[in-house]
């Protein structure tokens, strides 16, 4: 029998997640806005995004060992409150001359920081719900984080464009101390875990623990999480570096106007992981496949009004609704994939298996930005030619993962 969703650590779980969702996208809008108002280049704001991300994709086998041997409870409060100190410390060194430097290194130091918070959050969910309330509460947290895309951008420009970089900075730092208040109230079960031998050796067992149980146990973990990684290649890249990209410079748009995309993106997340939690115990895995070619076709016609006659209005409203469905696209099935995942995980694996997933699934995106910056600056005359083959691959992609999902259907 399926327990109660909103229990008080969950409750406190996604309060939590309100107060630092909202401070990260203020803070990362304003960032982006910054850096492609200093340089113009959408290859120099990829290239910041790739080499932040590497922390991550390097030190996250690393967070979900610790997530499955120290108390989760103290590692969310304690990364929280160093995320907040980072922000500060960044807040009081920045200024116009060492801005780009200052970013950079505030990028890397929240990466490395997200490579053991992401892992830890991600197994504190299944620790605190079972059977379908997994599923649903995926859904919940996706939706807080749909609600802070909503309303951050809107504010978050308003901020910027006001006040400057230096006060979202302010009010980001606040929102993780607020974050970490409210996770110091969560009570976890935890037991300490034997150190039988050393610590290398330890995290040298736990690695191959973790693999074995990934490669040979459940093999379908790792293709799912391969998959999502051939995918984000090209969604990733396509979102993260092409949207703005269009709004800012090729449209020639101000940040109201990019604030509002993001937004649109915002509510298009909520409506997928709406219907994400509708769809429990509904959607079939095999109709993953679909969801994955419906993501590709959506990309389609924001590449195609770039062919046609049509003014800068219309050409953002096609944009904006096309990467608005891949979003949703892109919820209902990270939600899904992730239950998946989780439910078939024991607990003293969880940590070390969300880990993986942050690894795998970021690792392609570095690679992913940096070559569509590159294009997009490229093509910014013909950005046709970057988002059309890039739809029409992921659709592919969808298509010929059919059987896969069909066969984790009948098992």
């Amino acid at each position: 029998m399926t327990g109660k969703l909103f229990t008080k650590n969950f409750t406190l779980l996604v309060l939590g997640q309100v107060s630092s969702l909202f401070g990260n996208f203020i803070l990362k809008f304003a960032l982006s806005m910054y850096v492609l108002e200093v340089t113009g280049s959408a290859a120099i704001y990829a290239g910041i995004l790739a080499i932040a991300a590497v922390p991550t994709i390097l030190l996250s086998p690393l967070g979900g060992i610790l997530a499955d041997r120290a108390n989760r409870r103290n590692i969310m409060v304690g990364l929280d409150l160093l995320t907040g100190i980072s922000i500060l410390c960044s807040n009081l060194l920045f200024s116009e001359s060492n801005g780009i430097a200052v970013i950079g290194v505030l990028l890397v130091l929240l990466s490395i920081i997200g490579a053991f918070e992401s892992p830890t959050v991600q197994a504190c969910v299944p620790q605190m719900q079972t059977g379908v309330n997994i599923i649903k509460g995926n859904a919940i947290v996706n939706q807080v984080a749909a609600v802070a895309a909503l309303i951050a951008p809107i504010l978050g420009s308003l901020l910027y464009v006001t006040f400057g970089l230096k006060s979202v900075m302010t009010a980001s730092m606040i929102c993780f101390f607020i974050t970490a208040l409210f996770e110091c109230f969560i009570k976890l079960e935890y037991t300490q875990a034997e150190y039988k031998e050393g610590i290398f050796s330890n995290v040298k067992n736990d690695f191959f623990i973790s693999m074995r149980f990934i490669c040979k146990e459940q093999p379908s973990i790792l293709k799912i999480l391969l998959l999502a990684a051939l995918v984000s290649f090209f969604v990733m890249g396509t979102v993260m570096v092409g949207l703005p990209y269009i709004v800012r410079t090729i449209l020639n748009m101000n940040a109201e106007y990019y604030g509002a995309a993001e937004s649109m993106l915002g509510v298009s997340a909520i409506l997928g992981s709406v219907a994400a939690g509708l769809l429990t115990g509904k959607l079939k895995m095999r109709k993953l496949s679909l969801v994955l070619a419906a993501l590709g076709a959506f990309l389609v016609p924001a590449g195609i009004v770039f062919l046609v006659p049509a003014g800068t209005i219309t050409r953002y409203v096609i944009n904006v609704t096309a990467f608005c469905g891949v979003q949703m696209a892109a919820c209902i099935f990270s939600i899904f994939a992730l239950s998946y995942i989780q439910q078939k995980t024991p607990n003293h694996l969880i940590g070390k298996v969300m880990a993986y997933i942050s690894t795998i699934s970021i690792c392609a995106q570095p690679i992913g930005q940096t070559i569509y910056g590159l294009l997009f600056d490229g093509l910014s005359d013909a950005v046709y030619l970057v988002l059309i083959p890039t739809g029409m691959i992921v659709c592919m992609i969808g298509l010929f993962a059919t059987g896969f999902f069909r066969k984790l259907d009948s098992k």
